[in-house]
């Protein structure tokens, strides 16, 4: 049985190689680390080796799996990089992509290991103004589970090139001095600075972008582990702020106008209805569009057509379906044998919502929320008209009348609703007829549209 100590990576490779010179196999070998390794082999690491003709080399991606696994704190690490070196170069060159081979899956668990604990260094290192003989410095305490601070030590460098500072770990330290990064022995935390004014800002900025409508707590603990709590600033806030998570979200819902209801007055009486309409701020769509867009047609009509929202064009002329795919509409109910003037047209939310593209109002499909807000205009334009049957065109509007996601394609045609006091009949909204990517598509969406009208006024 032969000792072999090593102390990192450089010192595992010199180390393997020339066992591996030697055909030495992993069962032979006794690998035990040490605090300082004096291993001078007379083997450069880079050099190449001259191996027996039966040992082959080992794939290029070893490497950069080795120097990962070799920072991980797992003491059986060196023995399975030499296990995972042997069997490379003797017979199984791609055994490293094998995820059923226990070696090869142990050692990429280490590296994705070590990686983490890299990413959770960048995330979680936080440094406190510290004064000494020749200035400013700043010093960070950090306890990484793994030997990743050599690793981690130049993104700091690059980040923080302008400033004097260190950052301790209980395995090692680093020190930055503006031009050179010296490496020296691990130190407790009592070392670092308890405390710095600067601080208190950090903590304040933190509550005050903490969003208390999406506390995932398994989520924030996957990112930001317990065990580095103590080194955190922000830490000592989190359970409080996830405490107080449904009192804000409840104040903020209160704050918030989330329905149309309190705006509708309590009248069958249309034109008073369009009235107050016109004043709603249900929502906030209310204030960048330029006019709220109500219903048009005859009260007694047979057949309702709801739509999305209104459009640029409806949002000028404050009727519905007078744009680009109102006379889509206009067409399809012609050939459907519909009478438009016969029709109650109207949307399900009733302001324009869109965004602004280089100083160009473009259309923007209203949220949930805003479905939710309108609803209760949609209800009562629907009581005053009680018609037959509702041709639902589009998504937005099924959702509105349904109360649930649709997907137009596969639901297609007459729905149940039993809640509805009408026939419901899902259809295109005639803008899918312009958005159709080739004159073949376009064509089917339109004669699905033609069709779906032409069964609506059948009585669904």
């Amino acid at each position: 049985m032969i000792d072999a100590a090593v102390d990192d990576y450089a010192g595992w490779r010199r180390r393997a190689w020339d066992l591996l010179r030697a055909q030495v196999a992993p069962d032979d070998v006794r690998w035990r680390g040490v605090d300082q390794a004096q291993l001078d082999l007379g083997l450069d690491a880079d050099q190449p080796v001259a191996l027996a003709t039966r040992v082959g080399a080992p794939p290029p991606a070893f490497r950069p799996l080795a120097e990962q696994v070799a920072l991980h704190r797992d003491p059986g690490r060196w023995a399975l990089l030499y296990r995972l070196l042997w069997r490379l170069t003797h017979g199984e060159p791609l055994l490293i992509d094998h995820d059923l081979d226990e070696d090869a899956r142990r050692a990429s668990a280490m590296a994705k290991a070590v990686k983490r604990d890299i990413y959770w260094m960048y995330a979680h290192v936080r440094f406190r103004r510290a004064i000494d003989a020749d200035g400013e410095r700043w010093v960070a305490w950090h306890a990484p589970e793994h030997d990743v601070l050599a690793a981690a030590a130049p993104f700091f460098v690059d980040r923080f090139g302008g400033q004097r500072w260190a950052i301790l770990t209980p395995g090692r330290s680093c020190w930055w001095d503006g031009a050179t990064l010296t490496f020296g022995a691990g130190v407790g935390r009592e070392a670092a600075p308890v405390e710095d004014a600067v601080e208190d800002l950090w903590i304040t900025y933190y509550a005050s972008i903490y969003n208390p409508a999406r506390p995932k707590p398994r989520a924030m603990l996957a990112q930001m582990p317990r065990r580095h709590w103590a080194t955190l600033p922000e830490a000592a806030q989190i359970d409080a702020l996830m405490e107080a998570s449904a009192a804000r979200v409840a104040a903020m819902r209160d704050a918030q106008p989330d329905s149309a209801a309190r705006f509708v007055p309590a009248t069958a009486d249309w034109p008073a209805l369009r009235d107050a309409a016109a004043g709603c701020r249900g929502c906030e769509l209310c204030g960048p569009a330029t006019r709220t867009v109500f219903g048009a047609g005859p009260l007694d009509a047979a057949l309702v057509l709801v739509g999305e929202q209104p459009g640029e064009d409806e949002d000028r002329t404050g009727r519905p379906f007078t744009g680009p795919a109102g006379q889509v509409l206009d067409r399809a109910l012609a050939d459907a044998g519909i009478d438009r003037l016969r029709t109650y047209l109207t949307n399900a939310v009733k302001h324009f919502r869109f965004q602004l593209v280089r100083g160009m109002r473009q259309h923007k499909s209203p949220g949930g929320a805003h479905i939710n807000a309108c609803r209760p205009w949609l209800e009562a334009e629907l009581a005053i008209v009680r018609p037959r049957v509702i041709a639902c065109l589009g998504a937005t509007a099924a959702k509105a009348i349904l109360g649930r996601a649709v997907a137009v394609t596969r639901e297609r045609g007459p729905v149940d609703a039993p809640h509805v006091r009408a026939r419901v009949i899902v259809t295109f909204h005639p803008s899918a007829v312009l958005r159709a990517p080739d004159p073949a598509s376009r064509d089917a969406t339109y004669r699905a549209l033609v069709d779906d009208l032409r069964l609506a006024a059948a009585g669904g």
